[in-house]
């Protein structure tokens, strides 16, 4: 049984997060909200809830201005997304930054720099010397 709910919570939260994508990019008129890429939704296991993880390319000022549009906008897309998806209750949409692409792209950084410091430290070790060694 926790088997098929499982599936049924991913499957759920598939749908939702390609409802409310379309329902953002097309119908929402605040632009403060039509600026976020949705990464994630996650249900939970009764369907009530469902937290939705999203990015954008903004500052901590911008992200303050999208998590008040998406708050405003709550009551509105929950109310859409009852039109599109076909379930008994309607999720609650908890809306949340998604950092796992800034946390991505700084562990990035570190393995680039890594290599660097590795590279100039072979350099180092491979330079010719002044005439030591005869060819």
């Amino acid at each position: 049984m926790s088997r098929h709910s499982f599936k049924r919570t991913a499957r759920v939260s598939s749908l939702v997060r390609q409802a409310l994508a379309e329902i953002i990019s097309t119908e929402v008129k605040d632009p403060r909200v039509r600026q976020i890429t949705l990464t994630d939704v996650e249900v939970s296991g009764d369907l009530r809830e469902a937290r939705v993880y999203f990015c954008h390319h903004g500052d901590a000022d911008d992200e303050a201005a999208i998590l008040e549009g998406l708050a405003r906008a709550s009551g509105y897309l929950r109310r859409q997304l009852g039109t599109k998806i076909r379930v008994r209750t309607t999720p609650t949409l908890d809306f949340r930054v998604d950092t796992s692409l800034d946390y991505g792209a700084s562990i990035e950084r570190v393995f680039r720099d890594i290599k660097l410091q590795e590279g100039d430290s072979t350099d180092a070790d491979d330079s010719p010397d002044d005439g030591d060694e005869t060819a």
